[in-house]
């Protein structure tokens, strides 16, 4: 059934409710997809959700990841799967090359690391034109921070419609990002319904002709 979406944004407190309900099993590999279905994983580090998606639907996933060591380590893991394609880039708000602090799943823009990549971002709407991509069942996104911009994109290109499932987290540490994030949840609404939300934890929204509230 559709949530409504809470205005409790403490990030630990939702973190353990996350844990306490088994949330991360149980919601975030749920979904109605088959081998014809299109994924995306934006933001996908060393591959794990990208592993367990590919092994319970065998779907065609496409893995952004713009940490060169990340891209390797993902690329090197799903070789001999053809299904599985790895783009050592992350998809944004237009072309360009950043600077990321790299710390593990945290790397980020934002994170300030001793170590840094010069990294790669891709326009998310070209990418979607350039491949021909008019229906994702299902989008991954975990791109610390970047989540904003992009998805800001997307609905400002009118996109977001092409998105079966909208698989989110929202980050606490970008200025005004509960405003930012409730505003985009309340354009998100007029395609898409919210079937599960812990809020800067993990959140879904579903299209609303695939959830039967067209």
């Amino acid at each position: 059934m559709p949530q409504r979406a809470t205005s409790n944004y403490d990030h630990e407190t939702n973190v353990r409710r996350w844990r306490k309900d088994g949330a991360e099993n149980r919601l975030r590999y749920e979904y109605d997809l088959t081998a014809e279905d299109v994924v995306f994983d934006l933001g996908g580090f060393m591959g794990h959700w990208t592993a367990e998606i590919s092994a319970r639907f065998g779907c065609q996933v496409h893995v952004f990841e713009p940490v060169p060591d990340y891209y390797e380590a993902i690329r090197r893991r799903f070789a001999r799967n053809r299904r599985i394609h790895v783009h050592r880039f992350g998809l944004a708000n237009s072309t360009c090359t950043t600077k990321l602090g790299v710390a593990g799943e945290a790397s980020s823009h934002w994170h300030h690391s001793p170590k840094t990549v010069q990294a790669e971002l891709r326009d998310a709407v070209a990418f979607l034109e350039t491949h021909q991509c008019s229906h994702v069942s299902l989008c991954k996104i975990n791109i610390e921070g970047a989540e904003y911009d992009l998805l800001d994109h997307l609905l400002d290109a009118q996109v977001i419609s092409r998105f079966g499932n909208l698989q989110i987290q929202f980050h606490t540490f970008v200025p005004h990002a509960v405003e930012r994030m409730t505003a985009i949840q309340r354009r998100l609404a007029a395609t898409h319904v919210l079937t599960y939300q812990y809020p800067f934890v993990w959140e879904n929204w579903q299209l609303r002709s695939e959830n039967g509230s067209a």
